[in-house]
């Protein structure tokens, strides 16, 4: 199955940007509920200093840093006091504080961070929640990202765009600045907590970053498997991710209407120990479906009644050819075609080398495999083998438009591109025809 068949290659390069940061706490002390708040600790030691400055002084401080980091960020005045807040269980009773007392310290807790430095990698495709402005015949679209920064900690990250009928792909310019969002409430549960989240209805789509919140969360947010689920008339967008602490992964549920308001909520049940589940865009006989990988190896099918636990399921596809003998795995949501599904799937070959392949599925009992490829549908080219992980190509969802998919791919976990293909070219080639 040749490539160059059916596979259209854009050059929509999406590359990592050192210059895009976001302000994060600063923690020269232990977390505010581990403290001790008769221990005096670097945190109480810098605030010591700060109430030891007379008036003019702090303020003429304040206004340097303002004046050093204003272009850089939004409203710092009210995330300087919002972090001066966090702080006060971590400190010993003290003065009363004024306003620029409040904002210098909570300044002195915090440091700027270059999310995306490393690799903006691993897209996922939905259509976009507006679709004012779409050129006609195509459709406006909504691209996730995973970012990278320093010490390896994976955050989720947005883009738009436009299709046209053609399958031309344009992305919309990215916002300089960028802004993690508020959390809204965090609510305790057996497998961990659920937490909202919200960005402020100015913050462009591409200013918007979900950084991670939660323990379970701490060195990443990785892979996020976006899809548009319709269920009763009613449009959601659900992503799939993998939640890693430093130590341990587990899988999570992102669910948002708009894109500005989101939750995160830990799945439950024996299969999502693993990464890389993938949620189809519609029940199934009457239930929640997914694909997923729980032994590292191979691809089940899973089902579940109530969206956040999941439990057993089928292998319904297991490593056949040597371009994917180490494992495979789900490359995103299946996409529904008109007579079956098509799922995208990435095989590990010799010398550790990810490539993309495709199966076709039956459209009322999934598990019924009916072709897949022999041959990779996106291996990496001599141009894109190089980079933070060489050798791979990999993708965490496509879409349909049209007679087309759409597929962003990442170049060597360090940037990512788009390739459009039409789908009878596609089904062909797998089916042998």
């Amino acid at each position: 199955m040749s490539q160059s068949r059916f596979l259209n290659r854009q050059s929509l390069h999406l590359r990592p940007d050192p210059a895009r940061v976001v302000v994060r706490p600063f923690k020269p002390a232990t977390e505010p509920r581990d403290l001790n708040p008769t221990d005096k600790t670097r945190a109480n030691h810098i605030v010591d200093r700060v109430l030891l400055l007379g008036a003019d002084v702090a303020a003429r401080q304040l206004t340097e840093v303002l004046e050093n980091f204003e272009g850089r960020h939004k409203n710092l005045l009210e995330i300087f006091e919002a972090r001066a807040a966090e702080m006060e269980e971590a400190l010993v009773p003290h003065a009363v504080l004024n306003k620029t007392q409040r904002c210098l310290i909570g300044a002195y807790f915090l440091h700027e961070y270059s999310f995306e430095a490393s690799a903006l990698f691993n897209p996922s495709i939905v259509r976009h929640p507006d679709q004012s402005g779409a050129p006609e015949g195509g459709c406006r679209f909504i691209l996730s990202l995973r970012a990278v920064g320093e010490g390896h900690i994976s955050s989720l990250t947005f883009r738009s765009g436009s299709i046209g009928v053609d399958g031309s792909v344009t992305v919309d310019p990215t916002a300089r600045l960028a802004c993690v969002p508020k959390v809204e409430r965090r609510t305790p549960g057996p497998n961990g907590d659920s937490v909202e989240v919200i960005f402020r209805p100015e913050d462009d789509l591409s200013e918007r970053v979900i950084f991670p919140i939660t323990d379970a969360q701490s060195n990443g947010i990785e892979d996020a498997r976006f899809v548009e689920f319709a269920d009763q008339g009613q449009i959601n967008f659900y992503a799939t991710y993998t939640a890693y602490s430093g130590r341990a992964i587990r899988s999570e549920l992102l669910e948002t209407k708009d894109f500005r308001s989101f939750r995160m909520t830990p799945l439950a049940g024996s299969a999502a120990r693993n990464k890389g589940m993938a949620l189809f865009p519609k029940k199934i006989d009457g239930r929640y479906a997914m694909i997923a990988r729980q032994d590292n190896e191979n691809l089940y099918l899973i089902y579940s009644d109530d969206l956040y636990t999941w439990e057993g399921g089928d292998p319904i596809l297991k490593p056949e050819h040597p371009w994917e003998f180490v494992q495979i795995g789900s490359c995103g949501s299946p996409i529904e075609l008109d007579d079956c599904w098509l799922l995208l799937t990435h095989g590990v070959g010799p010398v550790r080398k990810y490539s993309i392949g495709a199966v076709l599925l039956d459209k009322k009992d999934p598990s019924k495999v009916l072709a897949r490829s022999h041959e990779p549908l996106v291996r990496p080219e001599p141009a894109e083998r190089e980079g933070y992980v060489p050798n791979v190509v990999y993708t965490c969802g496509a879409m349909r438009s049209g007679d087309q998919i759409i597929l962003p791919y990442a170049i060597s976990d360090t940037f990512s591109n788009f390739a459009t293909i039409k789908i009878d070219d596609l089904t062909k080639a797998i089916l042998g025809e």
